[in-house]
């Protein structure tokens, strides 16, 4: 893996600076504001329209508007104060209260009615469906009181624990192990790019290349958002010049390919998502998608997929495969992939490519300036949050086994957080053991007399820390210093936790949800449910329609198809990514956006590689950046009009 091309282009795209910065200062609390009472309802609300948020956006758009402010205040922007306002913004992001919003669907949900699972949702997730907080549509009722709290407080234990293990890892993996990181360096070219424009180094290639972004991605949120929001405003329908999410081919091709979902999803935003993602992960996604295509239709003729049948859409062609087959041969899959991480793991212990280990000692030295936290309070914030997960646990679910939630924090997550640690540090890839947390809650139902779903919905201690040490690794790239991290975290927290309750109160008193206001939740909250719920059913009595869907031979032959691809692509020397796409495309998930994605790999790949050269590595996650800006522009422009139209249309009355 250390001498696979692609990763060694992605891992020298930025060198670990000398000079660090906190970066905190009066501008970052301003910023924190915006961020969640400017940009949150903008993110929540495209979140439900079409399907993705701006995030990405939501941080650009924050950072450009600061420092213009900063240039006509005769002063500006670092580096660091910039990456400040970036990490706030994708903190920001996350919307906890945003949840509440499903589960107020899901104990309401046909999904829940059709396999008798209504009944069992706790009350400490959502209310019971007779409640009139349902019929109002209002959190602010004494039946949210639990749920809210108990949202509240999961967040404060996580902003906490995010300074724990992960950090612990990244000291691992990143001053003593010394592995390169391949992949940090993407996320850390955008913030520098805007970090140049405001020191009016305006001839700055990065500079150059975020702006066309952003003018493309105008053009785009015009057409994709902006027209379809306004128009509906006036109009009895929504002009859509591009359909929302796809559009559906499945029963124009269910004659020549039985039980395959087809259709084509027009965001042009997969197209510069391609560019960036690695070539061949991109290509290893194709290749998965061309199996499945092949192999439904044959599955269907040998009555494997005997549920799918004429007339049915995406998401319940989807749906009945992964019931038939994919369920469970996608966990076979998992099982191979995490082997496969594994074994990864412990042979690059022997490598010797990783330019030299460092010794235990640098775990405990700090870095001079760096901010860095002394390890054993690292340790001890772990140890913390990991018994306050279980003391939660104890008292949402007291029937369940307690042994177990000691094993989840002390035993699984420490190994698979260091497994993905060395995986990210190697190869930019994050491993998950699949059914883990799934086949520990049958088993307490089976052998220790469980019954219920709550399991389902609580707070258990089962994290992967491994993918933090990539943020961490963001951090350091920037010259940021960590002291200037946790001021942010202690300043954006309140911000995002009031923010995000008001907001999401907000959003559904406009109109149920999901309903023909939030066109991506009508379409697809429905099969999600399916799919949440089915897995549920079993830990409850009988024979659950999990069980049925779950097959051992399926299970088996996923493992074996899994180990023999990566077996081929190793004696081929092919390269490590391809695997990771492979896996991504059987994933039996809607193949809709793989076409535009794998036309922005081809474009990048032979045509800007050949005409920019190696620049073009660093080329194409600033463009992305930009238009990630231009398409939150327009969409926070499309959803400043809805909200106040509608929220006018209803002080009328």
């Amino acid at each position: 893996m250390y001498d696979d091309k692609e990763l060694k282009e992605y891992r020298d795209l930025l060198k670990a600076p000398d000079h660090f910065e906190e970066g905190f200062d009066w501008k970052t609390v301003i910023g924190a504001v915006f961020i969640g009472f400017l940009m949150m309802p903008g993110s929540m609300y495209l979140q439900l329209v079409i399907g993705t948020g701006i995030g990405p956006a939501a941080r650009w758009v924050t950072i450009i508007l600061f420092a213009e402010i900063a240039k006509r205040s005769y002063t500006e922007l670092k580096q660091q104060e910039i990456f400040l306002l970036y990490y706030m913004a994708g903190a920001a992001m996350a919307t906890p209260f945003q949840g509440l919003l499903w589960s107020q669907y899901l104990v309401q949900s046909d999904a829940a009615r059709m396999l008798g699972l209504t009944e069992y949702i706790p009350t400490w997730i959502a209310p019971l469906p007779e409640s009139e907080s349902l019929v109002e549509r209002t959190f602010f009722h004494r039946d949210w009181l639990i749920p809210i709290l108990l949202l509240f407080g999961t967040q404060l234990i996580q902003r906490i624990d995010h300074f724990g293990l992960g950090y612990t890892l990244y000291r691992l993996t990143s001053d003593v192990e010394k592995l390169p990181f391949p992949m940090a360096p993407v996320g850390a070219l955008g913030t520098m790019a805007l970090a140049e424009s405001t020191e009016d180094k305006q001839k700055s290639w990065k500079w150059r290349v975020f702006s066309i972004g952003g003018i493309i991605g105008l053009a785009f949120g015009a057409i994709y958002v902006l027209l379809p929001t306004v128009s509906g405003l006036v109009l009895m329908e929504p002009i859509r010049l591009i359909p929302i999410p796809w559009v559906e081919l499945t029963p124009h091709t269910e004659r020549a390919l039985p039980a395959v979902a087809t259709g084509i999803q027009f965001d042009l935003t997969l197209l510069f998502v391609g560019m960036v993602l690695p070539f061949w992960a991109v290509i290893g996604g194709l290749i998965g998608i061309v199996i499945t295509f092949t192999a439904n239709p044959i599955l269907y003729r040998h009555g494997i997929l005997h549920r799918w049948h004429e007339g049915m859409g995406t998401v319940d062609t989807i749906f009945a495969n992964n019931f038939d087959f994919y369920m469970s041969f996608s966990i076979g899959l998992g099982l191979a992939i995490a082997a496969i991480g594994v074994w990864a793991v412990i042979r690059s212990f022997g490598d010797k490519g990783n330019g030299g280990r460092g010794s235990i000692r640098d775990l405990f030295k700090s870095h001079p300036g760096r901010g860095d936290i002394n390890i054993w309070i690292s340790i001890g914030i772990y140890v913390f949050s990991t018994f306050a997960y279980v003391l939660l646990c104890l008292w949402l679910v007291p029937n369940f086994p307690w042994i177990f939630f000691l094993a989840y924090g002390f035993i699984y997550t420490p190994l698979v957080s260091y497994i993905t640690a060395r995986m990210e540090g190697i190869a930019g890839q994050f491993v998950s053991l699949p059914l883990v947390r799934e086949a520990s809650f049958i088993a307490g139902a089976k052998f220790f007399g469980y019954q219920g779903i709550e399991i389902w919905y609580a707070p258990i201690p089962i994290h992967n820390y491994g993918e933090a040490t990539v943020h961490f690794r963001q951090i350091e790239l920037t010259g940021t210093s960590l002291r200037g991290i946790i001021k942010a975290e202690i300043v954006v927290f309140p911000v995002v936790i009031i923010a995000s309750l008001l907001f999401s109160q907000f959003i559904w008193r406009l109109a149920p949800i999901p309903s023909a206001n939030y066109p991506y939740a009508q379409e697809l909250w429905h099969l999600q449910a399916l799919n949440t719920l089915l897995m549920q059913t079993s830990t409850l009595e009988g024979n659950s329609l999990f069980f049925q869907a779950l097959r051992g031979s399926y299970v088996l032959v996923g493992m074996l198809f899994g180990l023999l691809t990566y077996a081929v692509l190793s004696v081929l020397n092919l390269p490590v990514l391809l695997i990771y796409g492979v896996v991504r495309g059987l994933g039996q998930t809607a193949p809709h956006g793989h076409l535009l994605e794998v036309v922005g790999a081809l474009l990048g790949r032979f045509f800007f590689l050949k005409r920019y050269g190696a620049m073009w590595r660093q080329y194409a996650p600033v463009l992305l950046a930009g238009f990630s800006c231009g398409m939150g522009l327009t969409g926070m422009f499309a959803m400043g009009c809805a909200l106040i139209l509608k929220s006018l249309g209803r002080l009328l009355y």
